[in-house]
């Protein structure tokens, strides 16, 4: 069974960004960090690639004037918006707890309750939750290209 050209599409969109992830992070940092695979955040924005990628293939397949073209577009502005806003600023919101937790820590040993020391086993929360703009841009960036590519070399359309 042959996937569609859309689902390819929007497959490829998403493990490409999430492959290139790792060495621009290496560039940037000098760190090589395999889980980046496996997360959220990052440049670029693979939430925006795929989504991108899967609107770019409807709008090549069904027309810039189509429904479901429509549809893709209001999806994508959604999924970007919630990149850059809601996403971003929990991001934010588990920074600020991640150091209260620390103070918090701190306060318990100057207190030297044994109770309360069992706080300190907790996971930190996640921070790269969200997008700057600029990863998103390069995401949409990202799914537009793999989007065109792969409706020129898909033999199945």
């Amino acid at each position: 069974m042959f996937l569609s050209y859309p689902i390819l599409s929007a497959l490829l969109g998403m493990l490409i960004a999430q492959i290139v992830k790792i060495p621009i992070h290496f560039l940037i940092s000098r760190e090589l960090n395999w889980k980046l695979m496996f997360s959220t955040g990052g440049m670029p924005s693979s939430h925006t690639a795929t989504i991108i990628s899967l609107t770019t293939a409807i709008g090549l397949t069904s027309g810039l004037y189509s429904d479901d073209f429509a549809i893709c577009i209001v999806v994508s502005l959604i999924v970007m918006h919630d990149a850059t806003g809601v996403r971003r600023h929990a991001g934010y919101h588990a920074e600020v707890l991640n150091k209260l937790l620390v103070d918090f820590n701190r306060l318990i040993d100057t207190l030297k309750d044994p109770n309360l020391k069992k706080t300190e086993s907790r996971e930190k929360l996640k921070e790269l939750l969200g997008h700057q703009p600029a990863e998103v841009f390069f995401g949409a960036f990202t799914g537009i290209l793999v989007g065109v590519l792969t409706y020129f070399i898909y033999p199945f359309q």
